[in-house]
């Protein structure tokens, strides 16, 4: 443990820290962004050609439309700030794949997937947005490339990306696909930890509050996902992500400030329909 904290300060020193858009929070990157956008373009059309795509075109116009509205207002965002470049590289795409397990996630460079089973959860367009708004939180966060960085001194000795990358190409991938947060867990490490989820709700209700939608509905959601659980509040999902009961509280701590952003829109959310489901949460 403490060889692996000494990496981990040695490399910080190397390579430098940034720091997360509003939360100003630092973090250690190991991965230039443009490796994590060419893994996460390579992974994103591994799961479109594997996966079936929904046919529904108004469900998938509405994850198109809310997607590219958070986009938008992220993209602006990060301009008035003087931080576009931290979207250099970004190609954003939104999919929707026919799947009941209750998912969505968001690569690093925009790649965006909802799987159909989180619709019902999501109940309308803003309980999209506020979906969409913490996916997309994660990959402007950079929480991929934390996470995987973190694996890379802890699973693979620190080693070059370049290098883990040409020698271990298959076990590269399976990280990268990992700390995406799509599929299972690699090495025993998990998509995020509770800070990140943490970070990436309370930048999520910002995101879809700068877009037009309420932020309101982000506790609410949340409140529908620990019904459908059975109100399991007791434990937190895989020992890192918060317990529904300790995000919902967070949730509303945060309303104030996301309000703060929040421009309304003009047309009613559009419901979605139910349909059966498995949970799988990022």
């Amino acid at each position: 443990m403490k060889k692996l904290l000494l990496a981990i300060t040695l490399l910080s020193v190397l390579y430098g820290c940034k720091t997360v858009p509003l939360t100003g929070r630092k973090q250690m990157i190991l991965i230039p962004a443009t490796t994590m956008n060419s893994l996460a373009a390579s992974s994103f059309e591994e799961v479109r050609s594997t996966s079936k795509l929904s046919t529904n075109v108004e469900q998938t116009a509405m994850i198109k439309r809310v997607g590219e509205r958070i986009k938008k207002a992220v993209e602006e965002y990060m301009a008035s700030i003087n931080r576009s470049s931290d979207l250099k590289g970004f190609q954003w795409e939104f999919i929707l794949i026919e799947d009941p397990t209750i998912n969505a996630w968001c690569m690093p460079g925009g790649k965006v997937a909802f799987y159909t089973g989180i619709l019902p959860v999501c109940k309308d367009e803003a309980g999209v947005a506020v979906v969409m708004g913490h996916e997309i939180a994660h990959a402007l966060a950079n929480h991929g490339a934390e996470r995987m960085s973190l694996a890379l001194v802890q699973q693979m000795g620190g080693i070059a990306i370049g290098v883990a990358m040409s020698e271990q190409p298959e076990t590269t991938q399976a990280l990268a696909m990992t700390a995406f947060g799509v599929g299972s867990t690699v090495f025993g490490t998990l998509p995020h930890s509770r800070r990140n989820e943490y970070e990436a709700d309370r930048l999520g209700m910002i995101f879809m509050a700068m877009a037009g939608y309420d932020p309101n509905e982000a506790p609410k959601f949340w409140e529908r996902m620990m019904a459908l659980s059975g109100n399991k509040s007791s434990s937190d999902f895989l020992s890192t992500h918060p317990a529904n009961e300790k995000r919902i509280t967070e949730l509303k701590k945060r309303i104030p400030e996301a309000m703060k952003y929040y421009k309304p829109q003009s047309t009613p959310p559009t419901p979605t329909p139910k349909t059966p489901t498995r949970i799988i949460r990022n």
